[in-house]
C-alpha cells in the first residue's frame, strides 16, 4: 500500500503484491457527472466482473445522473441541488437506489463503505466530502487538486491519521507516482511537471486581452470542463499542479521544474541524481491515468487511444513564459509564502475565472484579480479545516469586489 510517512510518499509493496490479482471492489464517485466521473463509469463497465458502485453524487445534472444510476444501479444517488431532488426522485421510483439531495448527503455519501473513491468535484466545494472520504481510511483517487492547493497541510494530515490510501489521478502527478522511487526519495534530484501550454501558448498578450470563453475552453489536446480548461489556458492548472505536487511528493519548489511540451505525449518526468530521468507516456486521455488507479496496484485495461511514436515523429520542450502567463509566478509565489496564500490564490482563481466564463471580466483580467486578492489578504493563516473555510469565504468576497470593478 501507499501511504505518507513525514511527508513523503512511501512504497511498500509486500512480496505477494508484486504480481496482484484484481479483486472486486465496490466504488463511490464524487462528481460522477463530469469529465472525470464519467470517464471513470466507462472504464468500470469495461470491468463489471470487478467493480460494483456504492455510490454517486453530482451537483444538478440530473439527467446525466438518472442514466448513470438506471445502467451502474448504484446503492445512493445524491444529487447536490435540492430543486433537483424530486425529478431524481421520480425518475429513479421503482429502482433500488435510495435518493437524497444537498451537500450533507454529498458528504455522507463520501462517508460510506466504498473500497474506493473517486474524488472528483471541482474546486473548493469538493472539500468536505473528500476530507470524509480520507477519514474512512481506504483508498481515495484524488482528481480535486484545489482540495490539496487550499488545505494542503491539513489533508495530509488527515492523510496520514487515517492511514488513507491517496492515490493522484491528475495526468501529470499520476505519471511522476508511477516513476517515482518512494523508497529512496534521496536519489532524486527533481520532478519536471510538463504543461501543454493551452491554446494560446504562442499568443501574444495583446491579443489575449481579446479572447473569448469559447476560444479559452476550447483545448489542443485534452477534453476538458470549462474551468480547468481556462485554467490550462492562464497556466494557473499548472500553477496549482506545482503546489500539490509539493505536497503530494514532499518536494520544495527547487526540486519542481515546468516544462512547455505542445504534444502532451510525456505527461511528467523524475530526474534522478546519476543523470537518469525517468518519464511516464501516454496518449493525451485522462483514462489513462483512471485506468491506473482504479486498478492499482495492479493495470487493468482501458479503451485508450495507444501511442505511435512514428506518426508523433517528435517531442518538443520549451520553458513557461511569466510575462505572458503570470499564474504560474502568482501560484508559486503563494506556495513560498504558505499559511492561507494558496488558500486565498485557488478561491480568487475560482471566482476570477467564473467571472470571465459569464463575461464580467477579460482573459487577462483572471490573474490581475488573483494577485490583487493575494495582496489585500497577504498574512492570512490555516490551521484548521474551519480556517480554510473562513479564509475561503473572505477571498471569494474580494476577489468578487475586483471583478465587479474591473
Amino acid at each position: 500500500m501507499h501511504c505518507v510517512n513525514s511527508g513523503r510518499w512511501r512504497r511498500a509493496v509486500a512480496v505477494e503484491e508484486r504480481n496482484p490479482q484484481i479483486i472486486p471492489r465496490s466504488v463511490s464517485i464524487l462528481g460522477s457527472t463530469g469529465s472525470i466521473g464519467c470517464n471513470t463509469l466507462e472504464i468500470i463497465q469495461h470491468h463489471a466482473d470487478i467493480f460494483t458502485i456504492e455510490a454517486l453524487t453530482a451537483y444538478s445534472n440530473v439527467e446525466r445522473l438518472v442514466g448513470q444510476v438506471k445502467r451502474f444501479k448504484p446503492k445512493l444517488a445524491v444529487i447536490g441541488d435540492h430543486k433537483k431532488y424530486q425529478t431524481l426522485k421520480e425518475a429513479l421510483s421503482g429502482t433500488t437506489t435510495c435518493v437524497a439531495a444537498g451537500r450533507e448527503a454529498i458528504v455522507e455519501a463520501a462517508s460510506r463503505p466504498a473500497d474506493w473513491t473517486m474524488a472528483a468535484i471541482v474546486g473548493a466545494a469538493g472539500l468536505e466530502p473528500t476530507f470524509a472520504a480520507i477519514r474512512r481510511g481506504k483508498v481515495v483517487a484524488l482528481a480535486n487538486k484545489e482540495c490539496l492547493v487550499s488545505a494542503g497541510n491539513i489533508m495530509m494530515e488527515e492523510v496520514r491519521a487515517a492511514g488513507t490510501t491517496l492515490l493522484p489521478v491528475d495526468s501529470e502527478h499520476n505519471a511522476i507516482f508511477q516513476v517515482f522511487d518512494f523508497e529512496s526519495p534521496e536519489s532524486i534530484e527533481k520532478i519536471i511537471l510538463t504543461a501543454s501550454g493551452g491554446p494560446f501558448r504562442d499568443m501574444d498578450r495583446l491579443v489575449m486581452a481579446h479572447v473569448t470563453p469559447a476560444q479559452a475552453v476550447a483545448h489542443p489536446n485534452w477534453n476538458m470542463g470549462a474551468k480547468i480548461s481556462v485554467d490550462s489556458a492562464t497556466l494557473m492548472n499548472k500553477g496549482l499542479e506545482l503546489i500539490e505536487a509539493h505536497y503530494l511528493f514532499g518536494l520544495g519548489t527547487a526540486q519542481i521544474e515546468i516544462l512547455i511540451h505542445p504534444q502532451s505525449v510525456i505527461h511528467s518526468m523524475v530526474a534522478y541524481v546519476d543523470g537518469s530521468v525517468l518519464a511516464q507516456l501516454g496518449a493525451p486521455d485522462m483514462r489513462t491515468p483512471i485506468a491506473h488507479v482504479l486498478g492499482w496496484p495492479a493495470r487493468i485495461s482501458a479503451p485508450t487511444t495507444k501511442l505511435d511514436f512514428a506518426k508523433i515523429g517528435q517531442l518538443t520542450f520549451e520553458p513557461p513564459d511569466l510575462n505572458r502567463f503570470p499564474a504560474m509566478r502568482l501560484a508559486s509565489q503563494a506556495l513560498a509564502s504558505g499559511g492561507g496564500a494558496p488558500t486565498i490564490l485557488n478561491a480568487a482563481n475560482e471566482v476570477a475565472v467564473q467571472g470571465f466564463l459569464s463575461g464580467a471580466i477579460g482573459f487577462l483580467d483572471i490573474a490581475l484579480v488573483v494577485e490583487k486578492t493575494l495582496d489585500k489578504l497577504q498574512g492570512d493563516s490555516v490551521g484548521s479545516l474551519c480556517d480554510v473555510r473562513r479564509v475561503d469565504l473572505l477571498s471569494r468576497c474580494t476577489a468578487q469586489g475586483f471583478v465587479e470593478t474591473a
